[in-house]
C-alpha cells in the first residue's frame, strides 16, 4: 500500500522525515520533490529496490541513475574530484545540475556506467530532499519521475499517487515542482561538456 505524506516545503516535519527514512531503509521506493522535478529515490545499497526503480522508469542498466548527495564533501566520497572540478562543483551546488564524474570504489559496480566507470551526482536545492538525505546520513539513488511509456515527468502529487499506487511505498507531497530536468554536465574530459541543458544555467561552464 502506498503511503502519502504532506511535508511542508520550507519547514519539513522531523517526524515525517524520520518515517520516510525508515521506509527507505526497509527497501521502499519514495517519490520525492527536488529542485528540478519529482524524482524516484531508494537506498544506495538495496539492489532489489534499484531494480524495481528501473522497472518503474522502464530503463535498463545502461541508463545512468543519479546519486543525490547532501553536500560537496559527500560527492567526493563517491567520485574522484580534482581541484578544477571541485571549484566548478562548489560554484554550482546545491542546484539543478547533474555532474558526470569518475566513480570511486564506494559506488556499487552495478550503479556506475558499465564501460566508462562513471556516475552522475547532484546536490538538490530542495529543503525536503536535503532533510531526508541528512536523516539518512548517506546518498540516495534517484531518477526523474517519468513512468514507463511517458515522455514528461509527473508533477502533481495526487497524480503521482494515482499512477504509482502499489508500485512505490511512499509519495511525498511537497507541493508542485518544475517539469524541467537538471542540466547534465560531463566533467570527465579536459573541460566541462554540457550534455543536456535543463533548468540549471550553463554560463558557469562556458
Amino acid at each position: 500500500m502506498t503511503q502519502y505524506f504532506h511535508i511542508h516545503p520550507d519547514n519539513p516535519q522531523p517526524r515525517l522525515i524520520r518515517q520516510a527514512a525508515e521506509i527507505i531503509h526497509a527497501g521502499g521506493i519514495v517519490a520525492l520533490p527536488t529542485d528540478s522535478s519529482y524524482a524516484l529515490v531508494c537506498h544506495l545499497d538495496d539492489k532489489g529496490a534499484v531494480d524495481r526503480l528501473r522497472r518503474i522508469r522502464g530503463v535498463d542498466e545502461k541508463h545512468h541513475l543519479t546519486l543525490l548527495c547532501r553536500d560537496l564533501s559527500e560527492i567526493a566520497t563517491y567520485a574522484r574530484v580534482d581541484n578544477k572540478q571541485y571549484r566548478l562543483l562548489k560554484a554550482a551546488t546545491p542546484g539543478p545540475y547533474t555532474f558526470i564524474l569518475e566513480a570511486t570504489r564506494e559506488v556499487p559496480r552495478r550503479l556506475s556506467h558499465p564501460s566508462r566507470k562513471t556516475i552522475g551526482l547532484r546536490v538538490p536545492e530542495n529543503t525536503i530532499a536535503l532533510a531526508l538525505l541528512q536523516e539518512l546520513g548517506q546518498a540516495l539513488i534517484g531518477t526523474t519521475l517519468i513512468p514507463a511509456g511517458n515522455d514528461t515527468p509527473l508533477n502533481d502529487p495526487d497524480e503521482i499517487r494515482d499512477t504509482l499506487q502499489r508500485q512505490v511505498e511512499l509519495v511525498v507531497d511537497g507541493g508542485s515542482c518544475g517539469l524541467e530536468p537538471t542540466t547534465v554536465v560531463d566533467l570527465t574530459g579536459d573541460g566541462p561538456q554540457v550534455l543536456r541543458q535543463g533548468r540549471g544555467e550553463i554560463a558557469l561552464f562556458a
